[in-house]
């Protein structure tokens, strides 16, 4: 990769350690709600929940706002939990305009498991973690999403990801 490659991508995608510290505390709460199992195999094998974490996403906003220097506003947040053997395919991944942001709220980093941001089939971004780092990536309709296979060689562990959506604010003169 040239360094202009490296440098429109740092613009286009970045991973900041410690957003959250009290990752145990959060995940405390979120096992407390409902998880339900996505039923299309075909496209994904994992659990959702709708959060019902305000402090957490304002958080994340903030943090957004702050490299981005725009205000944010959410248009949707999803908890996500994979186990060994689950996935996210690119082709479930929803297009959209605005930025993603994906916050790692696992126990432990499993190595090589990541979510994978592509632009014209190539992977020019991979976020795994660490617990309490946050990723922030600039959307348009060419960019799609997986989340790479668990592997059942990692008995009794899961992925958490609290993967929020943002839209840029623009004031009004």
């Amino acid at each position: 990769m040239s360094s202009l490659d490296e440098l429109f991508i740092s613009k286009n995608a970045i991973a900041i350690p410690d957003v959250i510290a009290n990752v145990a505390d959060v995940r405390a709460q979120i096992e407390r709600g409902t998880w339900t199992r996505y039923p299309l195999v075909d496209r994904g094998s994992y659990a959702y929940q709708t959060p019902e974490l305000p402090d957490v996403i304002a958080t994340m906003v903030r943090a957004a706002e702050a490299i981005r220097r725009r205000p944010q506003e959410v248009v949707e947040a999803r908890l996500l939990k994979l186990v060994p053997g689950d996935y996210l395919l690119a082709h479930h991944d929803r297009r959209h305009d605005g930025l993603e942001l994906a916050l790692d709220l696992s126990q432990a980093a499993i190595p090589g498991v990541e979510i994978h941001y592509r632009q014209l089939g190539e992977v020019y971004f991979a976020f795994g973690g660490p617990p309490g780092a946050m990723a922030i990536v600039e959307r348009d309709k060419s960019v799609i999403c997986n989340h790479t296979y668990v592997s059942k060689l990692h008995r009794g562990a899961s992925i958490v990801r609290l993967m929020v959506r943002l839209r840029t604010l623009f004031k009004q003169p």
